[in-house]
């Protein structure tokens, strides 16, 4: 008589693609204009991408438990566009609801109570209206895969075990360390409380983080992923950047080809994100154009070539010694703009090294000064501080290799 537990695990690895799985098929892609947040206007272009790719039948069944997981970052009201915005979440809730599928939602926050920022990113509001419950992201469950190519092992939320699927609802953002975050990121927030920053801590080069967040993504049943960018952040993402109207919602069964799609929309070089060259090398989906089908409105017409984000080559280094030693000379880093600093020690208390990277070294009335052979750059202190204080800073060096990249000389 198996546990709960081993079945949630033998459903989980059941779940698990082979590399041949998604590679043999291309992927179906919907883009579907949305020129704004106004709710009927997003119910109609869900309803769009949805039957764009079939249907909602042909990806659920009536009385299945389905949970959404959207992205809620940090606190802050919809306007700002750190979180996924509460109309996509009710369009995408109602069309659940009224197909007989029970809908619950849920995130697990880096640094702030997942109540708090749902109620004032307007989630709350809406789950309260159509009566969608809270799906328990805090408790975990240990699940093993002998598949895992990074990491075998990983504590996931239980709710999303016990789960028939779940709808992956990211923000098109900008990330310091990943170069976007977009719907593989996104469910890192299956990870229960504050263990991601552990993550950080084992896998400060961005190929192996990368590589962890694809084997993740591998052990969860993802059945739809609704991308909103309706207005995507570009700059100093995922919480301070400025926001670029793309006026658009990309759908799609393959994380992966949502990725790879929204990279092309924003001119960077697909496989620059490495969770979706590691993606599509371990089968959790498509990258390359050729295996991806566009359908909905043509791609060309959301098209930003002048999308402020991080498109120089990835310096790469395969061991860790190799990391450490350089990542002083050529990593982006994280600087405090002491004019913005507020002086509230967020960014402090969410370093996840110990010794801490940041720390008070002068003093509560002087911003946190880096301990840059300390910092291993996973920019948890950019993405928790409320100001905006904190960006990315290339290093001499970096900027030096960068341009020689340009020239040719490398």
């Amino acid at each position: 008589m198996k546990t709960s537990s081993e079945q949630n695990q033998q459903n989980m690895q059941s779940t698990r693609n082979s590399p041949s799985d998604n590679l043999q098929k291309k992927s179906l892609v919907a883009l579907v204009k949305c020129k704004s947040y106004d709710f009927a206007e997003v119910e109609s272009a869900v309803e769009r991408g949805i039957e764009l790719l079939g249907g909602l039948s042909a990806l659920f069944q009536k009385g299945e438990s389905i949970i959404l997981k959207p992205n809620l970052l940090s606190r802050h009201k919809p306007e700002y566009g750190v979180t996924t915005h509460p109309a996509v979440f009710r369009a995408v809730a109602k069309k659940l609801l009224s197909e007989a599928i029970n809908a619950s939602y849920g995130d697990s926050p880096p640094a702030d109570k997942f109540a708090n920022i749902s109620q004032v990113a307007g989630l709350t509001a809406v789950a309260k209206e159509l009566k969608i419950p809270v799906a328990d992201f805090e408790t975990g469950t240990s699940v093993y895969s002998d598949g895992g190519e990074q990491r075998r092992q990983f504590n996931i939320a239980s709710s999303i075990l016990s789960a028939d699927g779940l709808i992956n609802l990211p923000k098109l953002k900008t990330h310091h360390l990943t170069r976007l975050t977009g719907a593989v990121k996104n469910l890192f927030g299956c990870v229960p409380g504050f263990q991601k920053p552990e993550f950080h801590v084992k896998l400060p080069a961005v190929a192996d983080f990368s590589k962890m967040l694809v084997d993740l993504n591998l052990l969860i049943r993802q059945r739809l992923v609704i991308m909103d960018a309706v207005q995507a952040m570009q700059g100093n993402g995922p919480t301070f950047g400025s926001l670029v109207p793309l006026h658009l919602l990309i759908l799609s069964t393959d994380p992966v080809s949502v990725d790879s799609t929204a990279c092309r929309i924003i001119n960077v070089p697909p496989e620059l994100v490495l969770t979706n060259y590691y993606g599509e090398k371990f089968g959790l989906g498509n990258m390359e154009a050729e295996n991806i089908t566009i359908v909905g409105d043509p791609i060309s017409d959301f098209y930003r070539p002048d999308f402020i984000v991080q498109r120089s080559q990835e310096l790469r280094f395969n061991q860790a010694w190799k990391y450490r030693l350089t990542k002083n000379y050529v990593s982006t880093r994280p600087v405090i703009d002491s004019k913005k600093c507020t002086l509230c020690g967020a960014c402090v208390r969410q370093c996840p090294m110990s010794p801490k990277a940041l720390n008070w070294t002068k003093g509560h009335n002087r911003p946190p000064k880096y301990d840059y052979t300390q910092c291993i750059r996973c920019f948890c202190c950019q993405e928790v501080c409320p100001s905006g204080a904190i960006t990315g800073e290339n290093p001499l060096l970096r900027r030096m290799i960068e341009k020689m990249y340009r020239l040719g000389v490398l």
